[in-house]
């Protein structure tokens, strides 16, 4: 019997069940400016996939480096819920480098 697909299952659904952790505390303490640094990590880890010589580490990180990208478009849905008040919202939110640069750019939305 293979229990590989299995394993894998139970580790995405957990990884992603993470990810709405990361989203939600992600977007309270750092704020929305964050999504290209994010997305920009998730997209390298699902590259490094490509050179990671077990199956078990590339599919695991090929999850979590999904994960990111998902998270780094769901930062601005989060902003919005975070607006209309079903989230605290925290005032005092760590800048990203480039602050003023990422301000003009138009954050992703799935």
């Amino acid at each position: 019997m293979n229990t590989f697909g299995f394993w894998v299952g139970i580790a995405t659904l957990l990884i992603i069940g993470a990810g709405f952790i990361w989203v939600i505390r992600g977007e309270r303490y750092l704020g929305l400016l964050w999504w290209p640094y994010f997305m920009g990590l998730g997209l390298f880890l699902i590259t490094l996939t490509l050179w990671i010589p077990t199956t078990w580490g590339a599919a695991l990180l090929g999850v979590v480096g999904s994960s990111l990208v998902w998270g780094s478009t769901e930062l601005k849905a989060q902003a919005i819920r975070t607006e209309l008040g079903w989230y605290p919202f925290r005032k005092k939110k760590i800048q990203p480098p480039f602050a003023r640069i990422i301000r003009k750019w138009r954050a992703p939305n799935l």
